[in-house]
């Protein structure tokens, strides 16, 4: 398992640049649960790990 001290945590202006989105988007996705996210405070921080797998998952499904 990897290290709470290891893990990179993302703001949500930084998700919604590296994804090219919006920073609505990103709250959709959080609040959805399609991005899990932590709360400290009044704001949200994303895993790294869990942008890096939003990003290779497939849009739709084809076929």
């Amino acid at each position: 398992m990897t290290e709470l001290a290891d893990v990179r945590f993302l703001t949500v202006a930084e998700v919604a640049d590296i994804m090219r989105v919006s920073k609505m988007t990103v709250y959709r996705l959080v609040h959805s649960g399609e991005l899990p996210a932590v709360r400290f405070g009044r704001s949200y921080r994303v895993p790294e790990t869990a942008v890096s797998a939003a990003l290779h998952r497939p849009i739709a499904d084809v076929g």
